[in-house]
């Protein structure tokens, strides 16, 4: 395990903004303990530094992972979140959507989500935003991108898309030997 490059650093921080904004800085300073962001085969983990430092007492080929996986870089040095990552994100979120429980299920199966099953919106959220989405008893269910705004959204007929897909926690049963 690593820190992080500059360029990684930046890249990492630019896609995490999308959806927690500001609120990274609560990921880093914590009060309670220190913790810290981590890069091994190509996933970044988010370790407490007690942790961290047990695990450098592991060899490499034998650590599997560490700490909560945010996600993984890809081979052109994009950056793409894991579902691994949402309870961590959920707690920061600056925009939410909730869905329709007949919603639920089309959305965990990996589908858009569309305006007949949009439930509530976080006011003033704008297009191409980063959002966590909630079913209605605010059980976080994954997150994805706007399609359009709020004031944009109440124009829509009921089959356009709300928000794009990007993970849900279906992803632990559809791609769980490509999580870790």
């Amino acid at each position: 395990m690593r820190p992080l490059t500059e360029e990684e650093t930046k890249t990492f921080f630019e896609k995490l903004a999308k959806y927690i904004g500001r609120n990274i800085t609560h990921l880093i300073d914590r009060s309670d303990e220190a913790y810290c962001f981590r890069l091994h085969n190509d996933r970044v983990y988010y370790v407490s530094e007690a942790i961290m430092r047990k695990g450098m007492s592991v060899g490499r080929d034998q650590l599997i992972s560490t700490g909560v996986c945010f996600g993984k870089f890809t081979k052109g040095r994009q950056f793409r979140l894991h579902v691994t990552c949402l309870d961590v994100l959920a707690q920061y979120a600056k925009f939410k959507i909730w869905i329709k429980p007949n919603g639920e299920m089309p959305y965990l199966y990996g589908n858009h989500v569309v305006k007949a099953h949009l439930g509530r919106i976080t006011e003033d959220t704008p297009e191409n935003q980063g959002v966590i989405i909630y079913s209605m008893n605010d059980v976080p269910l994954g997150f994805g991108v706007t399609a359009r705004s709020t004031v944009a959204t109440r124009k829509l007929e009921p089959t356009a898309i709300v928000a794009f897909h990007q993970a849900d926690i279906g992803e632990y049963l559809r791609d769980e030997d490509t999580l870790l």
